[in-house]
């Protein structure tokens, strides 16, 4: 089966063209903010050729779609009156959906989320301690992101182990622009690190993660700062970009091998909140087997590995310094004797997306 999936990201749309599991074509188009040049679609996918399907990755399914779903007229209404739980996301999947199934009127297509994942967290987990009535009123929970690559991650890690997922503990690390863990245990996602919104857990490339929501109140209750202003500073303005200048962690880890206090103050808070938040992971599931990383850091950034590493030797994690440093692809950093095995999986949503929907039209 001939897949298109769709990846619609914040400044870019990804195209691409899986055939089991063989990445046949590819091609990223500029999409900033929440814009699709339906034309330049067009075009794009008459160029990848012909396909049997196409798999969208769609941000937020809220607690109405669990598990990937065949699109239809219904499920397209029902992703837009989900819009408010991510707006800069789902207007623009939206967008991408409506763009290629013009061109593609008689494909079956696929709604993959990212939330689907975490649908398995338990309640001790997933809920805020907030007034009933609130969680109630307006659905207030955790639900988490990133869950089509902590999936594939989980799933790619218990091969390289050559293990059954039954049992198996895995914190997966999805550590890129946006950052989350995962606690998967079983091949089921017990634990995450962001909640109702992207903007909680691990500090990252532009968003603040976890803030003491007094503190936010105290600004809002003194200052000049509205409601929007601070929503698109802990969006925008913040993480790495806020503590170093700068939101590439090339530059955040150059600046602090060179004694830049402010990039030191970064990667210092970065991988604090890493260590903290993969420890929490573990303690989900009353240990851990395997530690994967992924993601535009997580696979290309061995000092991030080799910080965070150092301070989870409680847990049994130790890499192997040589391979840590020489990491590329799929591979395994662990040290001789390590009780936990420590592995680097190559990003791969795009496939991901392609088995959900195999599996959903088989």
């Amino acid at each position: 089966m001939r897949v298109l999936v769709v990846n619609a990201g914040s400044s870019s749309l990804k195209l691409s063209v899986l055939d089991h599991d063989r990445l046949c074509a590819a091609q990223d188009l500029s999409a900033p903010g929440a814009a699709i040049d339906r034309g330049e679609v067009a075009a794009a996918v008459h160029e990848l050729g012909p396909v049997d399907a196409v798999g969208h990755r769609i941000v937020h399914g809220g607690t109405r779609y669990l598990k990937p779903v065949r699109i239809d007229d219904d499920v397209v209404a029902g992703l837009r009156e989900l819009s408010d739980l991510a707006p800069l996301h789902q207007a623009k999947s939206i967008a991408a959906l409506e763009a290629v199934a013009a061109v593609r009127p008689d494909c079956p297509a696929v709604a993959c989320f990212d939330t689907a994942f975490h649908a398995t967290i338990p309640a001790g987990a997933a809920t805020y301690a907030l007034p009933r009535s609130w969680r109630e009123q307006w659905g207030l929970r955790r639900f988490g992101f990133h869950g089509l690559s902590h999936a594939y991650a989980a799933g790619r890690a218990a091969e390289l182990l050559e293990r059954s997922p039954d049992g198996l503990r895995v914190v997966t690390c999805h550590l890129g622009a946006g950052a989350s863990l995962a606690a998967v245990q079983s091949g089921r996602s017990v634990d995450t690190t962001m909640g109702f919104t992207p903007l909680e857990g691990l500090a990252m490339a532009t968003r603040s993660g976890s803030v003491d929501p007094g503190l936010l109140l105290w600004l809002l209750e003194r200052t000049e700062l509205g409601e929007q202003q601070m929503a698109y500073a802990l969006e925008h303005e913040s993480g790495m970009l806020a503590l170093a200048g700068s939101a590439d962690m090339r530059v955040v880890v150059e600046a602090a091998a060179d004694g830049d206090p402010n990039g030191e103050l970064a990667l210092d808070v970065y991988t604090h909140r890493l260590r903290a938040g993969i420890a929490a992971m573990a303690a989900a599931m009353d240990g851990l087997d395997a530690l994967v990383w992924t993601g535009g850091v997580g696979e290309h950034a061995p000092t991030i590995r080799a910080a965070a590493a150092d301070g989870l030797g409680f847990l049994g994690v130790r890499i192997d310094d040589a391979r840590n440093r020489d990491a590329s692809g799929d591979v395994d950093l662990t040290a001789p004797g390590a009780g936990v095995r420590a592995l680097v999986v190559t990003a791969r949503e795009d496939l991901e997306i392609a088995r959900q929907v195999a599996t959903v039209l088989a």
